[in-house]
C-alpha cells in the first residue's frame, strides 16, 4: 500500500532529518520533490499544490529554521498536514438510531461492491457486536444474488433475497420488514453496480434510498483507478448522493492518489479501506495512522491490534512455558507461521513498522512464508520435534514433498536454530512475563 509514494517521501524526509541547519533553499527543494512525488502518485494537482503550500508556509518560519532540530520540525509539519489532507480525524460509520439500522452500498460495476457488502457485515458483527442481514437488491447482474448468498455464509451473517421480484425498491422494503421481524439490528443493502452516466440506474438508486432512508450510503470506489475515482465520486454525489466512501483493492495500489485526494476534493470522509479478497479484509480508516504509514513512520498501534485479533491467551501461556523450558519445536514454529499469515500480507505488516526499524533492502514476500510452512508440513511429527535427526536423505525427501530445494530446507533449519538460541537467552533473562501477561 502506497509503496512508491512512501519510498519517495521517506527519502526527502530523511534528508531533512539529517540536516543540522536547514535553509529556505533546502525547504524549497524538498517541497518540489514532495509535490512531484504526490503527482506521480496520481494525487489531484490542486490538492498537491495546496498541501505543498501549507507545508511550505509552516516550514518557512524563523522559529522552525532557527530551531535546534529544524529538519525534525519540518517532518512534523508534513505529518500534520498529511493528517488534515486525509480527513483529520477518524470517522466511524453511523450505527445510531432505532434498529434495524440501514446501510446501503453503491458503486460502479467491477469496483468490488458486493464483496465489500459482506466485509461490512463481517466488520459490524465482529467489531461492533451487531447482527447483520444482507439484502440482495442487485437485480441487474446475473448471479449477483448467488454471489451475495455465498459471501453472507462466509461472513456468518443473515441473507435475504426475492428472486421473483424485479424491483429493487420492493426488495429493499421487504428486507427491512424481514430484519425488523427477525430482530436483526443492521440491514446492509447490495445495490446494482452501475455506470455514473446511467441516469435510469441512478434514479433507481435514489428511489431505494428514499424508500428505506439509510443511515449510511457507502460509495465503493476502486483505489486502483486514481483520479478517475474522484470523478466518479463527484458524479454519484450530484446524481444520487452518498454519505461516505470505501476504497477497495488498496493492497494492490502503490500510488494512493484516490485516498490522498478524496476528502479534499469531495468534502466527505473515507470510512474504510478494502484489503484482500477475504471477508475480513476491511480496515477502518484512520487519517493519523495512515499518515504515519505513508510517511514511513509506521503504525505500531495497528500492528498490535492485528496481533491481538489473532491472539489466544491460553496458547500464549503454553508458548511461554515452552520457551522457558527451551522445548520450542518446529511444530510450534509452524503454528506461529500460520498465525502470522492470518494477520494479512507480510508486506502490509512490515509497512506498519517505522521505516528505520527495517534492515536496508529487506524484502520478505508472502510466498516465502508459504514455502517455509510447506517445508515444516512435509516433515514427520518426529522430525518436527527432533530436527537433529534430519540427515541428507530426509532433507531431500522434505524438499521434494514441499516443492522446494534442499538449500531452502537447510536455510530454514539454520534460521530455526538461531531463533531458538535467541529465545533461550531471552527466557533466561525473565522477560517473557510482560510479553505474555493477559
Amino acid at each position: 500500500m502506497f509503496d512508491k509514494l512512501t519510498g519517495r517521501l521517506a527519502d526527502v524526509l530523511n534528508r531533512l532529518r539529517g540536516k543540522g541547519v536547514v535553509t529556505a533553499d533546502d525547504v524549497q527543494e524538498s517541497m518540489r520533490e514532495i509535490r512531484r512525488a504526490l503527482l506521480e502518485a496520481d494525487v489531484n494537482f490542486r490538492v498537491a499544490k495546496q498541501f505543498v503550500d501549507a507545508v511550505s508556509e509552516g516550514a518557512a518560519g524563523e522559529r522552525v529554521l532557527r530551531s535546534l532540530t529544524p529538519g525534525q520540525q519540518i517532518v512534523g509539519i508534513v505529518h500534520e498536514e498529511m493528517i488534515k489532507l486525509l480527513g483529520d480525524v477518524p470517522s466511524p460509520p453511523d450505527l445510531g438510531g432505532r434498529p434495524p439500522v440501514v446501510w446501503m452500498v453503491a458503486g460502479l460495476q467491477g469496483s468490488g461492491k458486493t464483496t465489500t457488502v459482506a466485509k461490512l457485515a463481517r466488520w459490524a458483527s465482529t467489531k461492533r457486536s451487531r447482527r447483520p442481514l444482507l439484502a440482495a437488491c442487485d437485480l441487474q447482474r446475473p448471479a449477483a444474488i448467488d454471489q451475495l448468498e455465498v459471501l453472507s455464509s462466509k461472513a456468518g451473517v443473515g441473507f435475504f433475497c426475492n428472486r421473483a421480484s424485479s424491483s429493487p425498491v420492493e426488495v429493499a422494503r421487504e428486507a427491512l420488514a424481514e430484519a425488523d421481524r427477525h430482530m436483526y439490528d443492521l440491514l446492509v443493502l447490495d445495490t446494482a453496480g452501475r455506470l455514473h452516466v446511467d441516469e435510469d440506474l441512478m434514479e433507481q438508486l435514489r428511489e431505494v434510498r428514499n424508500s428505506v432512508q439509510p443511515r449510511e450510503t457507502f460509495l465503493v470506489l476502486d483505489g486502483l483507478s486514481g483520479q478517475d475515482a474522484l470523478k466518479v465520486a463527484e458524479e454519484f454525489d450530484r446524481r444520487a448522493g452518498y454519505t461516505s466512501a470505501i476504497l477497495t483493492k488498496m493492497d494492490g495500489d502503490s500510488r494512493g492518489g484516490a485516498a490522498l485526494s478524496f476528502a479534499a476534493v469531495t468534502g466527505k470522509p473515507i470510512r474504510f479501506l478494502g484489503i484482500g479478497e477475504g471477508v475480513d479484509g476491511l480496515e477502518l480508516f484512520d487519517p493519523g495512522r495512515m499518515s504515519g504509514r505513508i510517511l514511513g513512520m509506521g503504525d505500531i498501534l495497528g500492528l498490535v491490534e492485528k496481533a491481538q485479533e489473532n491472539a489466544d491467551v491460553e496458547e500464549a501461556r503454553k508458548l511461554e512455558k515452552k520457551l522457558r523450558n527451551a522445548s520450542f519445536t518446529l511444530e510450534d514454529f509452524a503454528g506461529e507461521l500460520r498465525k502470522l499469515r492470518k494477520m494479512g500480507p507480510i508486506q502490509d505488516l512490515l509497512g506498519m513498522l517505522p521505516g528505520r526499524m527495517l534492515p536496508p533492502g529487506l524484502n520478505v514476500e508472502q510466498s516465502q512464508l508459504v514455502r517455509m510452512q510447506a517445508i515444516v508440513d512435509s516433515m514427520t511429527p518426529a522430525e518436527r520435534i527432533r530436527p537433529e535427526i534430519l540427515d541428507g536423505s530426509r532433507r531431500k525427501r522434505i524438499a521434494r514433498g514441499s516443492g522446494t530445494t534442499v538449500r531452502e530446507v537447510n536455510r530454514l533449519l539454520q534460521e530455526f536454530r538461531a531463533m531458538k538460541t535467541m529465545l533461550k537467552r531471552v527466557g533466561k533473562s525473565g522477560r517473557f512475563a510482560s510479553l505474555f501477561r493477559p
